[in-house]
């Protein structure tokens, strides 16, 4: 280990000494092994991100930083789990805005709460979404879908990976500020929604960039405009929903670390700063942007902060557009 950052961990070592009782001594952190939760499969966008992290935070503490994939319930699954867990810093989760401001307010009866139950350590990073479309649809521009929804009411369709998934929450989104009615067609996993938008069984979804460049770039799809509030860098030639049809418009995937409620102020400081310490790293960036995502700065605060504003905008749209889980 370079002396750099040898140093930098054991500055954190004391910076994050917590007092185990009246005249006892402080406890260091981390002693033992970190463990990430993924409410996801391997091998999708949280799985990528939150193993890039993790193998920067492990150089940076000098302790394994593990990652466990616990799918389930749109990401419930791991939220209880991390919900319920010793906050001691020991198990986190990644979280994204899924499991941390729409499946909690959809599914009730885990009577979970992100913005009483978890704590904010760190924003991530957050991807545009692309609105595609099949080439056999008559429509060229995210205007062109507005006007043929407004025509035929209900006769569109979108698909998904599933109720209360980004792409879902997304086009729920995009049909309520564009005053339009859409069927929405509901997938297990996003990859079988995409095969059927490529096949032309449905007409359209919301996707992430990386996941449908390569077919835009074939033209097997034509993609109309990206959800983020500025263009994307990985493709700055394809509008904003904003700027093409919907001021004001946004919404992007996004992925934020998070510790038990109850964890020491010093700890969930103390992984902030690892975060964003390898968020900061060349090669991070580098593969960040590969993966078409932003990087933002953020501290804990902040972090609960977003997960809070966010909450309240899903909700708000989970009501009036009236999405209900299954019972």
């Amino acid at each position: 280990m370079k002396t750099g950052l040898v140093e930098a961990t054991l500055a954190l070592a004391v910076a994050v000494g917590i007092p185990a009782g009246a005249g006892a001594q402080t406890v260091k952190y981390p002693e033992r092994p970190v463990k990430i939760l993924i409410g996801f499969s391997a091998g999708g966008g949280t799985d990528v991100v939150t193993r890039i992290l993790a193998q920067k935070m492990s150089e940076g503490f000098g302790q394994p930083v593990v990652v466990e994939n616990r799918p389930g319930v749109s990401g419930m699954t791991a939220l209880q789990a991390v919900a319920r867990s010793a906050p001691d810093g020991y198990t986190l989760m990644m979280g994204t805005q899924s499991n941390l401001a729409v499946a909690p307010i959809l599914y009730r009866r885990y009577s979970l709460d992100p913005t009483r139950d978890v704590a904010g350590i760190a924003l991530t990073g957050a991807s545009p979404q692309v609105l595609v479309v099949h080439p056999a649809v008559p429509v060229k521009s995210v205007a062109d879908v507005i006007a043929m929804a407004k025509t035929k009411p209900g006769t569109l369709n979108f698909g998904s990976g599933g109720l209360g998934t980004t792409p879902h929450m997304t086009g729920e989104l995009f049909a309520s500020v564009a005053s339009i009615k859409v069927v929405h067609v509901a997938y297990r996993g996003e990859a079988a929604a995409m095969n059927d938008v490529l096949g032309g069984q449905i007409a359209m979804m919301f996707a992430t960039l990386p996941a449908v460049a390569g077919s835009v770039k074939a033209g097997t799809l034509r993609a109309l405009a990206v959800t983020s509030a500025q263009r994307a860098p990985a493709a700055p030639e394809i509008p904003t929903v904003a700027e093409a049809a919907l001021p004001g418009f946004e919404a992007a995937v996004w992925f934020g670390l998070v510790a038990p409620a109850a964890t020491p102020r010093d700890i969930v400081s103390a992984l902030g700063a690892q975060v964003r310490r390898a968020l900061a790293q060349p090669d991070v960036k580098q593969r960040f942007a590969d993966l078409g995502m932003t990087i933002e700065s953020s501290t804990p605060e902040s972090t609960d902060a977003y997960i809070k504003s966010e909450t309240a905008k899903w909700a708000k749209l989970i009501k009036d557009a009236d999405i209900r889980a299954p019972d």
